[in-house]
């Protein structure tokens, strides 16, 4: 895995994700998303939150392209130590908040607004379908702020009341959500 863009471009990093539960984006994925985003966002203004963040590489890009006020949040141990160690490697403890803890769980705590959101769930997670409602059914998201969910082919949210667009790249799906 590497880092598409910004002042940590083109850095590799190996999780070791033997038996991890996860399913990281491809680079080819990530750097469309990212394309799309760097029209949409300025990384330097932007309070961001990556949820089911695994490996971390959301918060990478971000922090890479100069957000310096990323969240992380993910259940699995290993990715937690993983993206602690990884960020004391870059040296952007400062920029991000680890959390380990359930991501709904999480959801329903927050005290705090995201001018971005991203979640890259499992694919077979059973309530996947749910996110988009969970999400908007609390003032997490800013007014003006943008929700990015990650999926594959078998869910559609083009009927969502806050749906926007949605991006392939080959079987990963990026479906873009706002406040109307």
């Amino acid at each position: 895995m590497r880092i598409i863009g910004g002042k940590f471009k083109s850095r590799r990093f190996n999780p070791p994700a033997k038996n991890w539960p996860t399913r990281p984006t491809t680079d080819y994925a990530k750097e469309g998303l990212f394309n799309i985003l760097q029209n949409r966002i300025d990384f330097s203004e932007t309070v961001m939150l990556d949820l089911f963040g695994g490996t971390g590489s959301h918060c990478y890009e971000f922090i890479s392209r100069g957000c310096d006020d990323a969240t992380y949040v993910d259940k699995f141990g290993g990715c937690v130590a993983f993206v602690k160690k990884t960020a004391k490697e870059l040296k952007i403890e400062s920029s991000v908040t680890i959390v380990k803890m359930d991501v709904f769980k999480f959801i329903k705590s927050a005290v705090r607004q995201y001018d971005y959101i991203f979640a890259g769930p499992p694919y077979p997670l059973p309530t996947l379908d749910t996110i988009p409602d969970v999400i908007f059914s609390t003032s997490i998201l800013k007014k003006d702020g943008l929700f990015v969910l990650e999926h594959n082919p078998n869910h559609d949210f083009s009927s969502h009341q806050y749906y926007v667009e949605q991006r392939s790249y080959g079987t990963t799906i990026f479906s873009f959500f706002q406040y109307r």
